[in-house]
């Protein structure tokens, strides 16, 4: 009976109201396929905190689960839903995970809201399907070179779509290797020359020491100096040994043998 008047409504030989009724139940059914198609609030954070989930989420569109030439409005749209569905204070049960889903959502829509970012993140989508387009062909001739035909099992839309995604996620992880090595160099380049810097200070703190202990020490060098001429010039005799008529030197031996 539920079928046959939701079929007289879909033909509208109903009346209004009853159309407004399937209206609603239309827009209800929909409501219930749209909470459907996205996961529960513990899978998105399993997801996002899946092993391998570092390289994983360097991709914003995987992040957000929007596809990489959908509009910045829509991408908005399921940031706002993702964001509210692993949000800490709805997922009281268990908070710190659901704070590191929160952040990584957060990063993901903040890449695609700057526009410097997100056309950085569109360039590597751009080279993914470059270099798998290039990597099909060359499949494609390998394979009518030995006899297989030119068919490629990435001829399948899915398939094709599933290999630019995994094109896409080795080009982000090559991204964030090449940017983790520099980040490396660069710490190693500072380190050293703050190690530079600190023997630089140490020795000119050591230099400037001297100066001030030599400086320091030359009003007793003087001193002892006219001291000591003094006592060769006042009469009083000097320390130093005087020998009567000059310089002997020592007798001479004969050698025995």
């Amino acid at each position: 009976m539920a079928t046959t008047n939701l079929g007289s409504m879909v033909n509208g030989n109903v009346p209004v109201e009853k159309e407004t009724a399937f209206n609603n139940f239309y827009t209800e059914v929909k409501e219930i396929e749209k909470r459907d198609s996205v996961l529960t609030p513990k899978q998105q954070i399993d997801r996002l905190l899946r092993p391998g989930s570092t390289y994983f989420n360097l991709n914003p569109f995987e992040v957000l689960q929007v596809d990489p030439d959908v509009t910045l409005e829509d991408a908005k749209k399921k940031y706002r839903r993702l964001s509210i569905l692993v949000h800490p204070d709805k997922n009281q049960d268990d908070p710190e995970r659901a704070q590191q889903a929160f952040e990584i959502v957060n990063k993901a829509w903040k890449t695609l809201e700057n526009d410097d970012s997100r056309k950085k993140c569109m360039d590597v989508i751009e080279e993914a399907r470059g270099r798998t387009d290039l990597m099909i062909e060359e499949k494609r001739k390998r394979q009518k070179k030995e006899g297989k035909g030119s068919a490629v099992e990435e001829d399948d839309p899915a398939k094709y779509k599933h290999a630019v995604y995994v094109m896409t996620m080795k080009l982000f992880a090559d991204m964030e290797r090449k940017r983790r090595d520099l980040e490396i160099r660069d710490a190693e380049e500072r380190k050293r020359k703050r190690e530079a810097e600190i023997e630089e200070e140490e020795a000119a703190k050591l230099d400037k020491e001297w100066q001030k202990n030599f400086e320091e020490s030359r009003q007793n060098r003087v001193d002892s100096w006219k001291a000591f001429q003094a006592g060769g010039t006042s009469g009083k005799p000097s320390k130093m040994k005087k020998f009567k008529g000059g310089f002997k030197p020592p007798k001479h031996k004969a050698e025995t043998r």
